[in-house]
């Protein structure tokens, strides 16, 4: 029976496995704000955008690949812990993912007045979903888990000071975004009859 450890028993690693369990929806009203409130849609705002995107989606791939399917779990049940690939620069690399995606959207939809609100709230929900996958993952691994968070950042990549391989699958990571993938294209064309809307009635 694994231990519990005591960083999976703090205040706000109970607050973060509320969030962890529905951390698939918590996007929605961040996106219903660019989506409902008028903003100037531009080619150049949009290049920028797709950029960001690209990249945030890049970042998941990449997490995905090496991590496999396991990162749509919403249980505890770890198998192994990743730390080559992606997770040897940082440790969070799926939600590091996430937050570009998101900041590409807005930026892109022309509201950036909400830019900085869209990060300060995303900053605090994985702040607490971090908090408590960080006390799971010590209290199934321990000293080994200890050791490469101390090792490795947890937002912003830095180059590992011993390079580390290990399997990834990319197809693997292909097939699991697929639904992502859609949310895009949805989005996309929400975007874009918003941006027609506006036209037709200005």
């Amino acid at each position: 029976m694994t231990t519990i450890s005591p960083a999976e028993q703090t205040a706000s690693a109970r607050a973060g496995a509320w969030l962890f369990r529905y951390r698939g929806f918590l996007p929605v009203p961040f996106i219903l704000v660019p989506l409902l409130v008028p903003g100037q849609q531009t080619m150049r705002g949009w290049a920028a955008a797709v950029t960001i995107i690209l990249l945030g989606e890049a970042c998941r791939m990449m997490g995905v690949a090496a991590a496999g399917t396991v990162t749509r779990r919403r249980s505890r049940d770890v198998q192994r812990l990743v730390t080559y690939g992606i997770f040897s620069w940082m440790r969070n690399p799926l939600y590091a993912g996430n937050l570009l995606i998101w900041i590409g959207f807005v930026v892109g939809s022309g509201v950036l007045w909400f830019l900085p609100i869209a990060i300060l709230l995303f900053a605090v929900e994985y702040t607490f979903i971090v908090r408590y996958e960080e006390g799971v993952l010590e209290s199934i691994f321990g000293a080994e888990y200890l050791a490469y968070k101390a090792r490795t950042p947890r937002w912003f990549p830095r180059p590992p000071a011993q390079r580390s391989s290990g399997p990834h699958d990319f197809g693997e990571a292909l097939r699991s975004e697929v639904s992502t993938f859609a949310q895009y294209v949805a989005l996309g064309v929400a975007f874009y009859v918003k941006h027609w809307l506006s036209s037709r009635g200005a």
